[in-house]
């Protein structure tokens, strides 16, 4: 028999025992039974200190087990994706508690009805009434916003990416990135200053439309920005060799490309400040009465509808249930917002055979 013979019978000694796919589950099984054990003989009350002990048990339990079969090697790798996993479930679980927690106190009160009626005569103690009044003043302050910010957030994105050079345009970066991380709160001081105390135009929807406008700006410039930046140099070089003019390319061939992302951008912002409060309180008021005029007289809307609700009801349950309700319709619509945009993002997507 040849050495060759030999050689090829022998077992592969880069192949070491590894373990069974159920075995994550396994330990994420034991660990979890462990903590319970744990934190009914240490006297635990609260079942997230169990939750995190869990987390804790089964990060080292992965690296235990692991090391003991497959080495420190492949230990070190399944513990990187227990700790990605434990992460997720952090960020996932109160989510998941908010919404569950939201629907069953919000459901009980929600219905045509709550939806087409306004809270008019009905007091915050009393039964009855509804978010009519609310829906109809937040979405026409977000309109108006999106109308304004839209606008002026896409062409400034169009001029850093296209156009921007020397100082300019890294001005207009740095204040980009201010105003991504100014508080809705002091948006809504300057528009009160300005539009309100200096102007004296008054209380409206408008008034709340221009601070979170202000709000959104930043997020649809860096979204779009990040969109234009992608679309390939060779789509621009091979229009401008034809002789179209630049503007003409961008029009035409730039934005048709990144009309997805951009889309999308839009939406999420528009969503970021659907739920704003501060502004709205500032600048609107609010009112339990119809006001389809936003450029008029107080308005109402679902963010401050909620907060009313919630701190006007002098212990009263049907006060609570408009509010949980009303939290409800708004997540809700945000929902909406969301996969309206991921829709838009994956029909507008470029197509690959």
């Amino acid at each position: 028999m040849s050495n060759a013979a030999v050689t090829d019978k022998r077992p592969s000694t880069l192949r070491g025992a590894s373990l069974p796919k159920w075995s994550p589950w396994a330990i994420a099984a034991g660990s979890v039974a462990l903590a319970v054990v744990i934190g009914v003989l240490g006297g635990l009350g609260s079942k997230v200190q169990w939750g995190l002990i869990a987390a804790l048990l089964f990060v080292l339990g992965t690296y235990a087990v692991a090391a003991k079969v497959e080495g420190r090697r492949q230990a070190k790798d399944r513990v990187a994706t227990s700790l990605v996993w434990v992460c997720f479930l952090i960020a996932v679980v109160p989510l998941a508690s908010l919404i569950w927690e939201t629907v069953k106190r919000g459901v009980k009160v929600f219905d045509v009805y709550f939806l087409t009626h306004s809270m008019g005569v009905v007091a915050d103690t009393e039964t009855g009434g509804g978010i009519y009044h609310a829906i109809i003043g937040t979405l026409e302050q977000v309109g108006i916003a999106t109308l304004i910010a839209v606008p002026i957030g896409v062409l400034t994105a169009i001029y850093l990416v296209e156009y921007g050079r020397g100082r300019l345009a890294k001005a207009v970066t740095f204040f980009v990135d201010v105003m991504t991380g100014i508080p809705s709160i002091v948006a809504g001081l300057f528009v009160l200053s300005f539009w309100i105390l200096i102007l004296d135009m008054g209380y409206s929807g408008f008034a709340g439309s221009l601070a979170l406008s202000i709000l959104m700006m930043p997020v649809v410039v860096r979204s779009t920005e990040e969109m234009l930046k992608l679309v390939p140099n060779e789509l621009r070089e091979a229009s401008l060799a034809l002789g179209i003019p630049k503007w003409r390319t961008i029009l035409k061939v730039v934005l048709p490309t990144s009309i997805g992302g951009i889309t999308t951008g839009v939406m999420l912002a528009v969503a970021r400040i659907t739920g704003e409060t501060a502004p709205v309180l500032l600048l609107v008021w609010g009112t339990n009465f119809i006001n389809t005029n936003p450029f008029s007289d107080p308005q109402a809307s679902l963010p401050l509808y909620i907060y009313q609700q919630y701190a006007n009801s002098a212990g009263s349950g049907a006060a609570y249930d408009r509010a949980w309700a009303a939290a409800l319709a708004l997540i809700a619509f945000v929902m909406i917002l969301n996969l309206a945009a991921r829709g838009i993002a994956r029909w507008k997507a470029p197509r690959t055979r």
